[in-house]
């Protein structure tokens, strides 16, 4: 685990810089792959930086009033890339209030907005990973595998590498559905269909699960309910797809 980038005096978290890396990253991929069209990458540039700005100052005010002893010796930490002083739930609940609000003042069409987003959000998930993998944070299970890593004083799956590397599947998935011509929502609800499996099959190897009821994982109840919700919608665009093309009369026999 590498938590801090020392540089000189100067000791950087690496966490949220590789969430910051990755939010580049990922904003450059969806420009470039809707190209030419400069008015859909403006509004892309646009919504991104205004959900980031808003969602960075959600979560950490969200922080500070639910641990305001953590900022009291050192105020200057308000302003700190740690991405463990961030409320994420609501950063993330200020963040999508904030792209809605922008989306519905620019008249911009939900789903293709989403489809056009869709590889920053992929991108994103891998930056998540290898976060995760820098702080520690997200860590499997113990096992006795020749490719554990050793982590908080066991020999653990690298969970972190495993979603990673799944993430970067997904992603060259996104890549090529982006290059089809598909009805406006598919390739943002088939990103989320095979997170969602992803999810579901990294989660196994957890070590960290939140666990509810008789044993169950939460973020699993999390990934089918994603999952159930994304299958659904992919099925509903597909017949609306059918009836668009069907004929409304019916064919003369030959």
């Amino acid at each position: 685990m590498f938590p801090t980038i020392q540089i000189g005096p100067l000791a950087l978290q690496a966490p949220g810089l590789i969430l910051l890396g990755g939010l580049w990253l990922g904003l450059s991929l969806a420009e470039k792959l809707a190209m030419p069209n400069r008015e859909a990458v403006n509004h892309l540039y646009n919504l991104t930086f205004t959900a980031l700005i808003a969602g960075i100052i959600g979560a950490r005010l969200a922080y500070l009033l639910r641990f305001p002893d953590a900022f009291m010796a050192n105020p200057f930490s308000l302003l700190s890339l740690n991405p463990g002083l961030l409320d994420r739930n609501a950063g993330l609940a200020v963040g999508l209030l904030a792209a809605v609000v922008y989306g519905q003042r620019k008249n911009l069409n939900f789903w293709f907005t989403l489809d056009r987003l869709t590889p920053l959000f992929a991108v994103f998930m891998v930056a998540i990973s290898l976060s995760n993998f820098a702080s520690g944070g997200a860590f499997g299970a113990p096992t006795d595998l020749p490719w554990g890593i050793e982590l908080w004083g066991a020999t653990r799956h690298p969970t972190q590498i495993y979603a990673a590397l799944l993430a970067a599947g997904i992603l060259v998935l996104v890549v090529r559905w982006q290059a089809t011509k598909s009805t406006a929502g598919m390739v943002f609800l088939q990103f989320v269909a095979w997170s969602a499996a992803a999810m579901l099959l990294v989660e196994g190897f957890r070590g960290d699960s939140l666990l509810v009821g008789a044993g169950l994982r939460l973020a699993q109840l999390v990934a089918w309910g994603l999952l159930a919700l994304s299958l659904w919608g992919l099925w509903s665009l597909g017949q609306t797809d059918r009836d668009r093309i069907s004929p409304s009369y019916p064919t003369e026999r030959v």
